[in-house]
């Protein structure tokens, strides 16, 4: 007679806690706009042309959304064109935002890791999850294992079942 053996879920039963940083990705879509179609010889800045081309922008086809405005080709840019942007944007996006959409995502996940409580992760071991669907940013790991450092028994990059350490706590000696 065969024995039934119980499968364990030994992941499961570790006590690890996953933490995905996809889950904290904005939930809004994130549009981009490159001045530099804008500029005569995509180089040069010209008051008037710049004026009348960002009039033909529908500019409610942002609605809701993240606008990242910037430059890509190395041309002097003056500050009054950005703020001509962002007011032509603003009452149709959700934000807009002076940089590429790298730099709103390093900006936006440092600020959203900031504001979270990493106390409750006392004496924890932690697997930071390590691949995603969404452009989550280096930065974002590096700031999240710095905040967890402080309160985590131990910090792991990768998948529960495959971790890569990156962090011990060393044991406290009984004095």
């Amino acid at each position: 007679m065969a024995t039934e053996e119980k499968l364990i879920n030994r992941i499961a039963n570790s006590g690890l806690i996953t933490i995905n940083l996809e889950d904290f990705y904005p939930n809004s879509e994130i549009s981009v706009l490159d001045i530099k179609p804008f500029l005569f010889k995509e180089l040069i800045l010209k008051e008037k042309d710049f004026r009348n081309s960002l009039k033909e922008i529908d500019w409610a086809s942002y609605k809701g959304q993240i606008l990242c405005v910037h430059c890509s080709t190395d041309a002097i840019i003056p500050v009054w064109a950005y703020m001509l942007i962002s007011t032509m944007a603003a009452p149709h996006s959700q934000k807009v935002y002076l940089g590429t959409k790298d730099d709103f995502l390093r900006d936006y996940y440092d600020q959203e890791l900031r504001a979270k409580e990493y106390s409750i992760y006392k004496q924890q071991r932690i697997v930071i999850k390590g691949c995603s669907d969404k452009p989550v940013p280096a930065s974002a790991y590096a700031t999240l294992s710095e905040l967890l450092q402080p309160h985590a028994q131990s910090i792991m990059y990768g998948e529960p079942c495959s971790t890569v350490p990156i962090f011990k706590r060393p044991r406290e000696l009984k004095k």
